[in-house]
């Protein structure tokens, strides 16, 4: 079976960049062709806030619900946070995958690999790096957002993050915006060009 879409899993320590060059990344895709793109949302059994809607900021579900998808392995991967569970349902991935949309994800170690694990054939796990500590720590306290404390902490569990590097299939170093989000968009270039993924296509030509 030919399969034509892609997900796209990035993960680093906090203040490598990962947003920023995802945005630059699904920007440049949605340029030549908008419905290529999937957008992940996440489940929650969180009340929705303001003008949040389901299937928008989030799936709203109830406590049971979300239990009900964990029990029925339809969560790729969930974490409780002040007593509401927020998770990554897989139905919405596995259509969108479906209709051969690239869809990216940045998020953690371990939601990367839960993907990898849910999509073995789909998921791509890219690892970022800072181009140094010194660059990286920089970078956090650029944000002049936190107190010094609370960078090292930071800094600290950076330390710890990269060194599962090499449990991901790629690992791309954010030196710029620009590089990493060309490297990216290489890496789905060349993933999409995969023997396994056209398959189908060669045996019709036979």
């Amino acid at each position: 079976m030919s399969r034509s879409g892609l997900i796209i899993a990035v993960s680093g320590p906090s203040g490598v960049g990962k947003g920023t060059v995802l945005g630059a990344v699904e920007k440049a895709l949605a340029s030549s062709d908008p419905a290529s793109v999937g957008r992940s949302i996440s489940a929650t059994t969180r009340k929705p806030r303001g003008e949040e809607k389901d299937g928008v900021e989030y799936y709203f579900k109830s406590t049971a619900e979300f239990e009900k998808l964990i029990a029925d392995g339809e969560i790729i991967e969930y974490d409780m946070y002040c007593g509401n569970y927020y998770g990554t349902p897989a139905e919405p991935v596995r259509k969108m995958v479906s209709e051969g949309k690239v869809v990216l994800f940045d998020i953690t170690i371990e939601g990367s690999l839960a993907l990898k694990r849910f999509f073995p054939e789909d998921a791509v796990t890219i690892f970022i790096l800072p181009p140094s500590m010194e660059e990286l720590e920089q970078r956090l306290r650029g944000r002049g957002t936190e107190e010094d404390d609370v960078v090292r902490a930071r800094l600290s569990q950076a330390k710890l993050e990269i060194t599962r590097a090499d449990e991901f299939e790629y690992i791309v170093t954010n030196r710029s915006v620009e590089q990493a989000e060309g490297d990216i968009l290489s890496i789905i270039r060349a993933e999409m060009l995969k023997q396994s993924r056209h398959d189908e296509t060669a045996n019709n030509l036979e």
